[in-house]
């Protein structure tokens, strides 16, 4: 299934993708598409329904983050080779984490907000975890059990405020919709291969990131049961699994950041599309 979250910002109902690519909408049957709907049992009895039958959405409805309610997204950062080498980084003997707050979360197609006085704003085309069940000491053979589904991401960065201000990275990670997440949540039966997706960025009509999932350093049950040692993943939680290279900051001769104006497009081999225009911050 591909689940979706639609509507204005804060009323967000829970619907579903039909096999023509319209949305359906499922909020007589959810209240929401959160952490209590993820479980195996809920997933499978929404596998059960006709779709066809679900009355139509209107076309051209904003869709929001696919998950509601998220606890924390964990992040597992340097998960590239190429992106570690052009980061001029070593390659991580163990998985590095970091957190992104969750005010980030915004939907496909969103404003990107540029804080003010940002001078390096950077994208990063991400696979993203949506756990379904709870892990805590699990091991790799298992992980994959808990895993509700899959979804794209973008993991939008300040540079300055990554690696120049001092502190944890977290502080480059967290403004305000710097996590556009979906359009949709497409669940893991739909999913044969984590390890086998294609994903790609665009700025400006230009190609920026093409790289694959096979190329990850840390494969997804080593990223959640090395997670699950430090930290509990709960249902609804979002793990990002790292970014390719053609980021802004590897750029050569010069690096290439965000400015106000700029459009991104990315997309994940059956995970879908974002679209995401770059505004100035607000209040």
């Amino acid at each position: 299934m591909k689940l979706v979250r639609y509507g204005e910002v804060g009323a967000e109902r829970a619907g579903v993708v039909d096999a023509a690519g319209r949305v359906r909408d499922l909020s007589m049957l959810l209240s929401e598409l959160g952490p209590d709907q993820l479980s195996p049992r809920t997933l499978a009895a929404l596998a059960a329904i006709d779709i066809a039958r679900l009355p139509l959405v209107e076309e051209g409805v904003r869709l929001g983050c696919p998950i509601g309610n998220v606890g924390k997204i964990v992040c597992v950062g340097l998960n590239y080779r190429d992106h570690a080498q052009e980061a001029s980084m070593p390659v991580p003997k163990e998985p590095v984490l970091f957190m992104k707050a969750i005010t980030t979360l915004s939907g496909p197609n969103d404003d990107v907000q540029i804080p003010p006085g940002s001078e390096k704003a950077d994208w990063e085309v991400e696979l993203g975890i949506v756990i379904g069940t709870r892990l805590k000491h699990v091991g790799k053979d298992v992980a994959l059990q808990h895993v509700a589904g899959y979804v794209l991401a973008n993991d939008v960065s300040e540079r300055a405020y990554q690696t120049e201000r001092g502190g944890q990275w977290d502080k480059g990670k967290s403004y305000d919709t710097f996590a556009p997440i979906g359009p949709w949540l497409v669940t893991a039966d739909e999913v044969d291969d984590p390890h086998a997706l294609g994903l790609w960025l665009d700025v400006n009509g230009r190609r920026m990131q093409d790289g694959n999932t096979k190329n990850f350093i840390f494969d997804v049950p080593t990223m959640l049961s090395y997670i699950s040692d430090f930290m509990t993943l709960e249902p609804g939680d979002i793990v990002l699994t790292g970014t390719p290279a053609g980021v802004g900051l590897g750029q050569k001769p010069v690096p290439k950041f965000l400015r106000v104006g700029d459009e991104m497009r990315l997309g994940i081999t059956g995970l879908g599309e974002q679209q995401l225009r770059c505004v100035a911050s607000g209040s």
